[in-house]
């Protein structure tokens, strides 16, 4: 192929994967499969390494690339960035709306209506495009100057790298019956165009990365907001593509003929960004107001993402301008928030944790206190920064509230209510079990114990070490644990194999029968399946299912020991980091000395116990009470049936199964159309032919 065939090939090559891209996620459509879809990637790909000088910036293959930046430069927004003011009742919106009338003439009060859109909980971000392409993706900083994350921004699908052509947009505009706003999109598409909205994390994907920390023994994030706003600001893009961030775009700064909101996200959605307006409504008065706000709070649950109120805008563009800023926020817009499920409290302590990977993290415990029916005691503080943030004391009084109705965090320090006997906290400079010098690793903010030997790591990761997801040792809770390694009779893991009946009988409240039991339970263990066994190993950011997945790719230990970098990090689903530390465990000498014990007792690596390929290519979600077993042996039939089991909702999921008092998750596969389910049906599904 020579170059001007290449340059053709590029060209629809681009246009075809833009083209997909802008169904799927824009418009949630798809018309080609995503193994169809990355070979056209793979095949742009090639052409333009074959001729480099054929690259643009807004070729899909540009989205991750380049080196991790050093610092963010600053930029200078050409319009201020506002905030909004909060209301919280309507007697707040009857005030708001108030105050704006006084300002008005009664003519332009006769034409006040509002356009409402759910409040997101993400980053606010700009987007600029000049002859159509992004060529600046900044934050909003302190409103007037943002950082430049346009590497970042590229990574997240849903934005586009150049906006649609001019005779997309108009086709799409006059269809709706707006030709006048078509004309002018026409003229000015080439100058620049600016546009506003948020960066987000989905629930899904918030939840499927918190369980990924969970499971490599670290603190889950507080809520998807601050992981959205942590991962645009990592220097290195491929941190952020690993996020999977969703975008929603909301307001245009530029000039192209809109005289409302509502003309502004027509015109948005036309030119290819992915907006609110399935969701937004247009009304006349206050009383349409509450009607729609009243309908979001019932309906919030459903959201792929979480909100935290509605967007109220007077809806002409004249009109909204007229009224002005006060401080930093627009007289014509407010936000009407859902009232919280918070609660005060006072913190009686801060205890930092040591993880099995040696991440420190401080907890606060609290004096009990009930909210939203659910009595806690602990608050994660995840790191030593956001103790900082929250200007926290030992003894403060506190407004607690549980992030997404769920986790539990520290909203508010209350300073007033201070009697002067509160204490000030530290992080420790070393660890608080084994006094090894703490270490902080480049680009995170989280302390390490670097002492393999801790008795905290040592001690949590035992207890990973024979869970159910990895050795699967039955019977050896903590306790047990916790005496093994109290009495010497085991240093690691390993050693538990070499455990005999005359070892336990001298401990307290063991008997022969029970000694025995434990004995059996650990060597019938002796064999395992590769998955299990990577990770039982505790490899940092190695969750159950990415070692479920190493195993089918590598086959075996080896493979997967002896595979470079470079080849770990083309990996499917696995990034940069995780690739890294996979490459990096295999080439420590302590962790392969590990290996080599484990060998000697008599550990054998199996072929995945799966008595058939009935359920391959197949994904369930369970959800509620089984009777006939419990949810993990559900899990384990599934696999061994070739199946995979995901933690989450979404619509390329094939099967929810519900048993007794189903959860949230059976509400949501109900309304995006998944096959559900009953206990019969899926232990009909399971039964051997």
């Amino acid at each position: 192929m020579d170059k001007r065939e290449a340059q053709q090939r590029i060209a629809k090559l681009r246009a075809l994967i833009n083209q997909e891209r802008y169904l799927y996620h824009v418009l949630d459509k798809t018309e080609i499969s995503e193994a169809a879809l990355d070979a056209l990637k793979k095949e742009l790909f090639d052409l333009e390494q074959d001729f480099p000088d054929l690259i643009t910036s807004d070729s899909p293959t540009q989205r991750v690339g380049g080196k991790p930046l050093e610092f963010f430069e600053k930029f200078k927004h050409k319009q201020p960035m506002l905030s909004l003011f909060d209301a919280f009742s309507r007697q707040d919106m009857k005030e708001w709306e108030s105050r704006n009338q006084k300002l008005l003439t009664p003519a332009e009060i006769r034409k006040i209506e509002y356009y409402c859109e759910p409040k997101l909980d993400g980053l606010a971000i700009e987007l600029v495009y000049r002859q159509g392409i992004l060529t600046v993706g900044a934050t909003r900083g302190d409103g007037l100057m943002g950082e430049n994350v346009t590497a970042n921004i590229k990574t997240i699908e849903s934005i586009p790298l150049k906006i649609r052509e001019p005779v997309e947009a108009i086709e799409e505009l006059n269809k709706i019956g707006y030709q006048h706003l078509a004309k002018i999109v026409k003229e000015r598409w080439a100058e620049e165009i600016i546009v506003r909205g948020e960066a987000i994390i989905t629930k899904d994907v918030f939840l499927k990365i918190n369980e990924q920390r969970r499971q490599q023994g670290l603190s889950p994030y507080a809520n998807p907001r601050n992981l959205a706003a942590g991962s645009i600001r990592q220097l290195d893009p491929k941190v952020t593509a690993e996020r999977k961030l969703e975008s929603n775009i909301y307001s245009l700064i530029s000039d192209l003929g809109q005289t409302t909101h509502y003309e502004e996200h027509l015109i948005l959605q036309a030119l290819g960004f992915k907006t609110n307006n399935q969701y937004n409504q247009l009304c006349r008065n206050l009383d349409e107001v509450f009607n729609y706000y009243e309908h979001l709070q019932k309906i919030r649950e459903k959201l792929p993402y979480e909100i935290d109120g509605i967007v109220v805008l007077i809806n002409d563009n004249k009109i909204f301008k007229k009224l002005g800023v006060v401080g930093k926020a627009p007289r014509g817009g407010i936000a009407l928030k859902f009232a919280l499920k918070q609660t005060t409290t006072q913190v009686e302590d801060i205890v930092v944790q040591v993880g099995r990977t040696g991440a420190l993290t401080p907890v606060a415990h609290l004096k009990p206190v009930k909210v939203g029916g659910v009595i806690i005691t602990r608050a994660t503080l995840h790191n030593e920064d956001e103790i900082k943030k929250l200007g926290l004391k030992i003894g403060d009084t506190v407004i607690v509230g549980r992030a997404g109705d769920v986790i539990p965090e520290i909203i508010k320090v209350l300073p007033e209510l201070r009697t002067g006997k509160e204490k000030d906290f530290k992080m420790p400079q070393n660890c608080p079990d084994c006094g090894s010098k703490l270490i902080k690793k480049s680009g995170e903010v989280i302390l390490y114990c670097p002492n393999p030997n801790c008795y905290s790591r040592k001690r949590r990761y035992l207890r990973h070490f024979v869970s159910r997801g990895a050795f699967n040792m039955e019977g050896l809770g903590p306790k047990i644990l916790d005496r093994f390694l109290e009495e010497g009779l085991i240093n690691d893991a390993a050693d538990l194999f070499d455990l005999e009946v005359g070892d336990i009988l001298p401990l307290e409240r063991f008997a022969e029968k029970s000694a025995q039991k434990i004995i059996d339970k650990i060597q019938s263990r002796k064999e395992i399946e590769l998955g299990r066994f990577i990770y039982s190993l505790g490899i940092r950011n190695i969750g159950e299912k990415t070692a479920y997945d190493l195993a089918k790719q590598y086959g075996s230990l080896e493979n997967l020991a002896n595979t470079s970098l470079e080849e770990l990090e083309k990996t499917k689903d696995i990034g940069p980091i995780v690739a890294q530390s996979i490459y990096s465990w295999f080439r420590e000498e302590r962790n392969l000395n590990f290996l080599k014990k484990l060998k000697e007792k008599g550990v054998k690596i199996i072929q995945e116990k799966q008595r058939g390929n009935k359920l391959r290519g197949l994904t369930f979600v369970l959800t509620g009470t089984l009777k006939s077993m419990t949810r993990n042996d559900a899990k384990e039939k599934i696999k061994n049936l070739g199946g995979e089991v995901l933690s989450s909702i979404s619509k390329n999921l094939d099967y929810l199964v519900v048993g007794e008092n189903p959860g949230s998750k059976y509400k949501k596969a109900k309304k995006i159309g998944i096959k559900i389910l009953s206990e019969p049906e899926f232990l009909k599904m399971i039964k051997a032919d």
